[in-house]
């Protein structure tokens, strides 16, 4: 491999930009990450298109706001505009835990340093360079700036916040992927369109003053949701909006979405279709060093870089469209997949990197089991307008072969430097069950768990059946527990048959909207029943854009307007999560206590088997207290010794 040189990245200071021979920029790209020059960073990928386009383009990452502010003049003014992305997530998901706690690290800083990313970074960033340069327009995009599009709710201030364009005071946003707007952005500011006229790309979003005409699209119909300020009175409408945007932000051709903000009037194009596979593949293929930044060479390894060093991201989007989840109100519920060619070029590339050992740590995307998936018929796509392709039920036009990557594991497996792929990303366990797939090939199902169970997996395998309750899962657009079961099933017996010894990680939630603490107490039992000691879980964490964070702010589904309960108190979320370990011993007194007074001794029973048993032998007390995993032998054991 290659020696990379200092320009070889895109330029961070005045001196790289000189490096190049370069007089002036024409865009100037603020971040609140470290710079990584890797497809799997935001602000890498739209450096690179830009560049691409012939721009001179230059990336301030995590420019200090604790000073005099000179990252922000440091490189003078770009000709076209400032781009601005708060990073790879949402900084108020990177700065803090689902119980408001400040976290210790941040994963895109070198060494985890905490401290070096605002709270709501891309309005921070904004606000800023519209005070040192108001006549240059800035452009908003990433996932910050994408999910705060309209009117939503912010956990961590625990208010409603109108669209970030009012607060930060950009002049345009882009929301999703951003390849395709960035592209017709740029071609009409080269051709000489004022910025201020770039009003009828798709994908993006901008504020009009009252008085301002509407931009006309002959080929767009238009909606109108409630406006800011009646979302402020009325929650029951605020939840009411969500429902248009959703539908409109998935639908293949979508409509123009208005809502009145103050004097203005927020106005959302529809998105671009599909990006095809030639676009994606483009993408992929622009000059990355795949890299940090020399720069940090001294500040020590950035941990978000370290987990994705040595992975292939196969495709964009998620048609699962869970009510928790924001990756399609992002990237899109329509698969983009990149060629076999691609993905095996850039198997290569990773594979001849000096320090790589022969292992991927992963091939995969969003969720890994969805690579060139879509729908039999286009035209029943091109009307459809619900946000999952696999809830309540799998949509009876969408194909779901599992052949193509099966196909794509095998071809990269035969890299002669490759001695393993992992597939690190979650599996949708619910495809691989004939039972709820009922349209596919078992055989084909079949075929693919025992390809990643024998050759994929290193020891356990992540899937995420997140509840047990049928209602809750209702709500959160998951299938019922009885597919993680039949699931298990196939797992079991292949894991038997092949001699392979693996470990089955169910992923779990609490604290999710429609959730009560018998639900908890269902889910303990019914998983200590399976043989599961719980370790993957996480409490709910209500972030813009998604089903749930409506019903978590509002009260009401918005859908069918119903009011709605989620936990919301402390002690209330603070005692489902104690469900999760009801093998520690400082639990079990409150277990006892809280299923005894609502009445579930069913359920205390299969917790905690009677206490009088216990004490009368001490030894199976602490076997259990000690969290040993139940399998069917040591119940037999245990058992036995109750009996006696």
């Amino acid at each position: 491999m290659k020696m990379n040189k200092l320009s070889d990245w895109l330029p961070t200071t005045s001196k790289e930009v000189k490096l190049r021979g370069w007089e002036e920029l024409d865009v100037i790209l603020f971040s609140g990450d470290a710079y990584v020059d890797h497809p799997a960073f935001g602000h890498a990928v739209v450096g690179r298109i830009l560049e691409s386009y012939g721009l001179k383009v230059a990336i301030i990452p995590q420019p200090s706001v604790h000073d005099n502010l000179q990252d922000f003049t440091k490189l003078g003014k770009p000709k076209m505009f400032f781009a601005v992305t708060g990073g790879c997530m949402d900084p108020m998901v990177s700065n803090y835990t689902a119980s408001k706690r400040r976290r210790d690290k941040d994963a895109y800083t070198p060494n985890g340093d905490k401290g070096f990313r605002p709270d709501y970074a891309t309005t921070v960033y904004t606000k800023i360079l519209k005070e040192k340069f108001p006549d240059v327009p800035v452009l908003i995009g990433g996932i910050e700036a994408s999910l705060r599009r309209v009117t939503h709710y912010d956990y961590w201030s625990d208010t409603l916040k109108p669209t970030i364009l009012e607060d930060s005071k950009a002049d345009l946003l882009v929301y999703g992927m951003g390849e395709q707007p960035l592209r017709e952005i740029v071609t009409l500011l080269q051709k000489g369109v004022p910025f201020s006229s770039l009003t009828t790309i798709k994908q993006t979003a901008f504020l009009l003053n009252i008085g301002e005409n509407i931009p006309k699209n002959k080929n767009w119909n238009d909606v109108t949701i409630h406006s800011h300020e009646v979302c402020l009175k009325d929650k029951k409408l605020f939840a009411s909006n969500f429902k248009v945007i959703e539908q409109e932000s998935n639908k293949l051709f979508a409509d123009r979405i208005f809502q009145g903000v103050g004097d203005k009037t927020l106005v959302i194009n529809p998105p671009f279709e599909t990006m095809t596979e030639a676009e994606i593949d483009a993408s992929f293929d622009l000059p990355f060093t795949r890299l940090p930044h020399p720069k940090y060479n001294k500040r020590g390894a950035i941990p978000a870089f370290e987990m994705i060093k040595f992975s292939i991201n196969i495709h964009r989007g998620c048609f699962g469209g869970c009510s928790f989840c924001t990756i399609s109100a992002h990237q899109g519920k329509f698969i983009a997949s990149r060629s076999q060619e691609s993905i095996l070029k850039e198997v290569d590339q990773v594979a001849n990197m000096p320090d790589f050992k022969g292992y991927l740590s992963d091939i995969g995307g969003p969720s890994a089991n969805m690579y060139k998936m879509k729908g039999k018929v286009q035209e029943i796509c091109d009307k459809c307008v619900s946000p999952s392709c696999i809830s309540p039920v799998i949509c009876h036009n969408l194909d779901t072969s599992h052949k193509p990557l099966t196909e794509l594991y095998q071809a990269v497996d035969k890299h002669p430097k490759i001695k393993k792929s992992f597939i690190g990303s979650g599996i949708r366990h619910d495809m691989l069950v004939p039972e709820f797939n009922k349209k596919a090939d078992p055989k084909e199902l079949d075929a693919y768990t025992e390809e990643v169970m024998t050759k994929h997996v290193s020891g356990r395998l992540k899937v995420a059946p997140e509840h047990t309750s049928d209602p809750v899962l209702k709500l959160m657009r998951k299938p019922s527990f009885s597919y993680f079961h039949k699931f298990k099933e196939r797992f079991d017996k292949i894991n038997i048959r092949k001699k392979l010894n693996l470990q089955l990680i169910p992923y779990f939630i609490s604290n999710h909207p429609a959730c009560e603490v018998e639900d908890m107490a269902n889910l303990a039992a019914e998983t200590k029943d399976m043989g599961f000691q719980l370790e993957q879980v996480q409490g709910f964490t209500p972030t813009p854009m998604t089903v749930a964070t409506v019903i978590y702010y509002s009260g009401y589904h918005p859908y069918t307007l119903k009011p709605t309960r989620t936990p919301k108190s402390k002690k209330e979320k603070d005692d489902q999560h104690r469900f999760f370990f009801w093998y520690k011993k400082e639990n079990q007194q409150w277990i006892r206590n809280t299923l005894t007074k609502v009445g579930r001794t069913d359920l205390l029973n299969k917790l905690i088997p009677s206490t009088v048993s216990w004490k009368k032998n001490k030894e199976v007390k602490d076997t259990f207290n000690d969290a040993v995993p139940f399998t069917s032998r040591k119940k037999k054991k245990f058992n036995k010794k109750r009996k006696r």
